[in-house]
């Protein structure tokens, strides 16, 4: 399942876990419902999760979509990292929370230790040369410090945060962005609020 995005994600889980209290598979109507998009959307979904053989479809039969265990990880491990709003890759932005919730544990198994991490959405490019990429969602491990060289979440001093690389240096702390076109920035301090420890790449 390492190769599926977040929203794949949850719409496979939303499958097993109709079918195991149902006892019979979820319409596109319900999934649609669900989460609150048409029916074309679901179908996109369910096309491309056909194409990575993470469910099974019979066509003209109701009802019928199946979720494929074999393709999942044998632990079937099920946990959820809190999505909480989205973080600058580039220039920094407001700090915000909206949280809901993603099934990123098959990815990493990080079952164990799901209390201290959360998701932010990126947004830009400033990360770029680390494999990090606009809209990506990255797993923070929630720290107040951080080694050097370390790519961490850094609240502002304004109250914006950023995603950057962080360097405790003489007299400053130096930001560095992972884009060769893009400088660095420079603080004399910043509050940490966490350390990148993953990436779920964005569909």
């Amino acid at each position: 399942m390492a190769n599926l995005t977040p929203r794949q994600m949850r719409v496979v889980e939303f499958i097993r876990r109709f079918r195991a209290k149902r006892g019979y598979a979820p319409t596109l109507e319900e999934i649609a419902s669900h989460f609150g998009v048409i029916k074309a959307t679901v179908q996109t979904y369910l096309r491309t999760l056909v194409e990575k053989g993470v469910i099974r479809r019979r066509r003209y039969e109701h009802r019928s979509l199946e979720v494929v265990e074999s393709a999942l990880p044998e632990s079937e491990r099920r946990d959820a990292l809190p999505l909480v709003g989205r973080v600058a890759a580039g220039e920094p932005i407001e700090a915000i929370e909206e949280r809901e919730w993603v099934d990123v544990g098959d990815v990493l198994g990080l079952s164990g230790a799901r209390r201290s991490l959360y998701l932010l959405e990126v947004r830009g490019d400033s990360m770029i040369d680390d494999g990090i990429f606009d809209g990506d969602y990255v797993i923070i491990e929630k720290r107040p410090t951080a080694h050097n060289g370390e790519t961490v979440v850094a609240l502002m001093p304004d109250g914006t945060a950023t995603l950057k690389r962080f360097y405790k240096e003489k007299n400053r702390i130096r930001l560095q962005p992972a884009n060769a076109k893009l400088k660095p920035i420079y603080v004399r301090d910043v509050t940490l609020r966490g350390v990148v420890k993953g990436v779920v790449r964005a569909m």
